[in-house]
């Protein structure tokens, strides 16, 4: 199906979510598409699951994708033509890439959280893990087992405070190639896993840090933390104390960005940017330094 024929100088792009006002996805995109010598608009647009499907067919010609935050990666399933594999795997989507015109429009949707993950880790040498601890049952939980996957762990272990709702895991597991354990957030939980990599899903402050810094996880595993704000994060100053390696969340939403940025502008996720480097290293100076710090 043929694009649209809309200058490129008239794209739109936007992030929606519910909140939005936080979001740094435009800083990032906005800095790529400035080296890439694009002239494209990105905004933050707040949109609540229930108008989410009033937004997405309310947009002309010149839009040409969106990037979507919570409560939206699964409410947009319905609408999406066409899923790649990781969100199919994942259950979630996070980017999605119109095709054809406004009158016979295709919803393309990617999931870019799983390549963020694990795009973050290769940065800390973190290639490889039998065994992953995976904090939080949500929809970032999903996509940190398919990341898990991918690298090759044979089992991942959810801890979360009600492990009866994260039961819809069970099945991305077996999806991706690995098994899985639900177990609630106790320290007894947390002492009993033997995983060398934990990735946390949960918010910032949840008081999930009390429970965590009093096991031993922490010294006998590295740490990816989705949260990246305030930084450090309770968590990441927890496992530092043990000098281990620490990644940020930054990095994840960095690099997930970037492949964001290479479905809308190339239409594949694996196809590299023209002058890549140059983009991410713009990125990563789109942000204030306390956002950019990690622990190490």
């Amino acid at each position: 199906m043929n694009e649209p024929r809309v200058p490129a100088s008239a794209r739109r792009l936007a992030v929606l979510g519910s909140p939005i006002e936080h979001s740094l996805s435009p800083r990032l995109h906005r800095a790529a598409y400035s080296v890439l010598g694009l002239d494209w608009r990105y905004d933050a647009v707040e949109v609540p699951e229930s108008g989410l499907s009033s937004f997405v067919s309310g947009r002309d010609d010149t839009w040409l994708g969106l990037s979507l935050t919570m409560p939206l990666k699964h409410g947009i399933r319905p609408l999406l033509d066409h899923r790649d594999e990781l969100s199919i795997l994942a259950g979630s989507t996070n980017t999605v890439r119109f095709r054809g015109t406004a009158g016979d429009r295709r919803l393309d949707g990617f999931n870019t959280d799983v390549g963020g993950i694990v795009r973050a880790l290769a940065e800390r040498s973190i290639v490889s893990a039998r065994h992953v601890a995976v904090l939080g049952g949500g929809a970032t939980a999903a996509s940190a087992i398919v990341a898990a996957a991918q690298l090759g762990a044979e089992h991942v272990s959810v801890l979360t405070r009600s492990p009866e709702r994260a039961e819809g895991l069970r099945p991305i597991a077996q999806r991706s190639g690995t098994t899985i354990t639900l177990l609630p957030l106790t320290v007894a939980s947390l002492d009993i896993v033997d995983a060398l990599l934990v990735i946390s899903t949960l918010p910032g402050a949840t008081g999930a840090a009390a429970v965590v810094q009093e096991s031993s996880l922490a010294s006998r595993s590295d740490l990816l933390d989705v949260a990246y704000h305030p930084w450090p994060s309770e968590l990441g100053t927890i496992w530092a104390r043990y000098d281990r390696t620490v990644v940020s969340g930054l990095r994840m939403l960095i690099h997930q960005a970037l492949l964001q940025i290479r479905i809308f502008v190339t239409g594949d996720p694996a196809l590299s940017l023209p002058d890549e480097p140059a983009v991410l290293a713009a990125m990563e100076s789109s942000l204030d330094t306390t956002d950019e710090q990690h622990a190490r």
